[in-house]
């Protein structure tokens, strides 16, 4: 998007008004590959009713189906692999699409954009995501990133820091580390404890307004001492970690080629939460890997149970035929995964509700969203420990003597829990307001919404 504003084209968001529809892709499990596949022949009709004259597949699902999309979807005009995202402009320009293929890209050449890569927003204005490093060089054998995003590398430290001093020139409050390892970042690069140095970096970064940093996708075998008393250290850093597990069986996690075991990440809990009081911590698992019994599913339970996160998402197991697990034996059957999740998913529940109930009365700091999608009478709003599009949130039903502006940073005391979600009033008057720049002299534009 950042390359074809930059060019001067216009973005909008409704397909019938576009001249080029272009389809970004994931192709991780069945069910992205699904909705992939759906939303490109969705797309595909408005090049019969509308007014565009090409589509365009870009993404995950082109490394790995390049020329079965190009065979069985003959309305794709071109395809745009990971890759070979700079020649976005001349494929929406016609350029090359009789080849159907990108132009002057090298699709073995390894991308990573940096601080000058021009970017448009899709996020809200006052929350936005980095990537700091892409690929990725664990060996977990149900997972074929790799195998489409390349061996695991860094981007420039300084590249980083640009960026985001950047966005919060710009009035971005909340940002968000993500890249599919993020505590790798900077061993290619022969950094020392990359990620710590580099989040005490960010949150030394001065800015008009308070701001959140954000990291997600720890890998548990990575998390050191040095990690956890930087996020404890500087109150920029949000008391937050994201650790996928995947099981806590010793049998499976063996099976998954990650190693380790229930009782060993019950202790790095707790040393977690011994370091960082108030931290939340977040996971997710798979459940139906093959060769898992129903011994290890309930050594997965009790886990679970006996570790309390706050929050948690379960995942069917997705025979991908390029996986390393795709030639396991002991395949566990579909609907055996599907009551295990929803057993699992029932556990987490009321372990959330329970967690959210010893709030109640609390006064804490909520970043303002804006008014929320559910109904007109509430406001929405995220505490610190609440990262964006993947955990619950807090409605706001009482404004107090000041309405609520996005982007603001404000105090809200809890009057109501549920499974997932709080509801509170706001109980201070914003003593700032997120500033709104009145010109955009960095590559990072405008957001489009």
């Amino acid at each position: 998007m950042g390359h074809l504003v930059s060019r001067g084209h216009e973005l909008t968001q409704h397909p019938d008004d576009a001249d080029v529809l272009v389809v970004n892709t994931c192709s991780f499990i069945d069910p992205a590959k699904q909705e992939s596949v759906d939303t490109i022949l969705e797309m595909a009709e408005f090049k019969k009713s509308g007014r565009a004259q090409r589509l365009i597949v870009a993404g995950c699902m082109v490394e790995r189906y390049r020329d079965d999309i190009r065979q069985n979807i003959p309305e794709v005009d071109a395809v745009l692999g990971t890759n070979e995202l700079d020649a976005i402009v001349a494929l929406c320009e016609g350029v090359a699409l009789c080849e159907g293929a990108a132009p002057n890209a090298n699709p073995f050449e390894p991308y990573l954009y940096h601080d000058l890569t021009p970017r448009v927003l899709s996020t809200a204005r006052h929350y936005a995501y980095i990537k700091i490093a892409e690929g990725c060089d664990h060996p977990c054998s149900f997972c074929v990133i790799p195998q489409f995003r390349g061996n695991f590398r860094s981007r420039r430290f300084e590249s980083v820091i640009v960026e985001a001093t950047r966005m919060f020139a710009q009035g971005v409050r909340e940002i968000n580390l993500i890249g599919q390892d993020t505590t790798s970042y900077g061993e290619d690069l022969g950094i020392k404890d990359g990620l710590p140095n580099l989040l005490a970096r960010l949150a030394q970064i001065e800015t008009p307004h308070s701001k959140w940093i954000r990291f997600l996708y720890c890998y548990p075998n990575r998390i050191n001492q040095k990690l956890l008393d930087t996020i404890a250290e500087h109150p920029a850093l949000v008391k937050y970690i994201d650790m996928p597990l995947q099981h806590a069986s010793a049998a499976v996690l063996k099976r998954m080629k990650r190693g380790s075991h229930g009782d060993y990440f019950l202790k790095l809990l707790e040393r977690i939460r011994a370091t960082i009081p108030g931290v939340a911590i977040r996971t997710s698992m798979i459940v139906g890997f093959p060769g898992e019994t129903e011994a290890d599913f309930e050594i997965l339970r009790q886990f679970v149970q006996a570790a309390q996160f706050d929050r948690l998402g379960v995942f069917s197991y997705s025979d991908e035929e390029t996986s390393g697990s795709y030639h396991l034996d002991a395949k566990v059957d579909a609907r055996t995964i599907y009551n295990r999740k929803r057993n699992l998913m029932a556990l987490q529940r009321r372990i959330s509700k329970q967690r959210n109930r010893k709030m109640l009365g609390q006064e804490i700091d909520v970043l303002v969203e804006g008014p929320s999608q559910e109904t007109d009478l509430l406001w929405q709003a995220r505490m610190s420990t609440q990262a964006p599009e993947i955990d619950g949130v807090c409605y706001l039903n009482d404004f107090g003597d000041v309405s609520p502006q996005a982007g603001d940073i404000r105090r809200m005391r809890i009057t109501e829990a549920h499974d997932y979600d709080l509801i509170g009033a706001l109980i201070d008057s914003p003593a700032e307001s997120a500033p709104v720049p009145l010109v955009q002299p960095f590559p990072i534009l405008a957001a489009i919404r």
